[in-house]
């Protein structure tokens, strides 16, 4: 029998992770063998921890998750991690329970957790969607603050404009990202465009 890897995650920073890593050691894996993802989302497939899971897993492991959620927010992800796993001959244990796809069973009830996994992700989306949208009538969401005052943005624009600076050392100078730069300029661009 092949090893044991885990993997697990949340969605925020302030989330903890000791909760699926006590379920993952009760279900035999070791320490060293969990991957987490902390702050992503599971509609997000592009996240380091699983990418290194999926990376450790070998023909004859088993890809150890506490929930199906934890893996995957939508159908066509679920079906396609789960595929790839079962392609490789890696086993995947969702919370103790293997997932076996040649069990018309086992195989309907991971497609009904992938189905549930999804309908909540879009039921937070929409609940999210719906409070934004109350905050902003409510005049309570402004969007985020301008990482430059409007002295600052007006400086940057004039020393962009004499030349001297190159877009890195306007970086330099204010503190900010290149996109902090470039969208300054471009609203100043549009502001002179519509006087």
């Amino acid at each position: 029998m092949g090893e044991l890897i885990g993997y697990a995650r949340c969605s925020t920073v302030l989330q903890d992770l000791t909760a699926q890593a006590e379920i993952l050691a009760g279900l035999g894996v070791s320490n060293d063998r969990i991957y987490l993802d902390k702050g992503l989302t599971g509609t997000n497939r592009e996240r380091p921890g699983l990418g290194q899971a999926l990376a450790a897993v070998r023909a004859g492991d088993t890809l150890v998750v506490p929930k199906l959620d934890r893996l995957a927010r939508s159908v066509p992800d679920a079906r396609d991690i789960g595929d790839t796993l079962v392609q490789r001959g890696v086993r995947l244990s969702l919370g103790g329970s293997i997932y076996d796809p040649a069990d018309p069973m086992s195989k309907m009830f991971f497609n009904m957790l992938a189905v549930f996994a999804e309908f909540e992700a879009d039921l937070l989306k929409m609940r999210t969607r719906e409070g934004m949208a109350i905050a902003r009538s409510r005049g309570k969401l402004k969007g985020r603050a301008p990482k430059l005052s409007a002295r600052q943005q007006s400086e940057l624009v004039r020393m962009h404009g004499t030349g001297e600076y190159t877009i890195a050392e306007l970086m330099e100078v204010f503190s900010v990202g290149r996109a902090t730069v470039y969208r300054v300029l471009a609203r100043a661009g549009a502001a002179a465009d519509r006087a």
